[in-house]
């Protein structure tokens, strides 16, 4: 069993490098506009998230100067919350929206 050879495997099929794959069909009026407005919907959400996180802060830094004023804290708490359920919506809009901008500029500008 030890003098039995590998295998051979053949090599590739011959076909088509990714350089010479047939072009893209262009990028319609209707995918630019939801591409940019993907991309403006993530930022907004960011922009949120960002002021929710420094809310939060305060709201904290409130509840921590008076006991009277404990509910701050829970509300910074329930801030938190929504940062955390925000993230997944903020990728699931600013992901697609990034490659879908990057798609037009590829295609404005020609193959790189």
């Amino acid at each position: 069993m030890a003098d039995q050879q590998p295998a051979h495997r053949p090599d590739r099929a011959p076909g088509a490098h990714t350089a010479y794959a047939p072009p893209r069909p262009p990028v319609s009026d209707g995918y630019r506009r939801w591409a940019g407005i993907l991309v403006r919907l993530a930022a907004v959400i960011a922009f949120l998230m960002a002021a929710a996180l420094v809310a939060s802060v305060v709201l904290l830094v409130r509840a921590d100067a008076d006991t009277r004023n404990a509910a701050y804290g829970y509300l910074a708490v329930a801030l938190w919350a929504g940062i955390v359920l925000a993230i997944p919506v903020l990728l699931a809009v600013g992901i697609p929206g990034v490659v879908m901008t990057r798609r037009v500029r590829q295609q404005r500008t020609g193959p790189l």
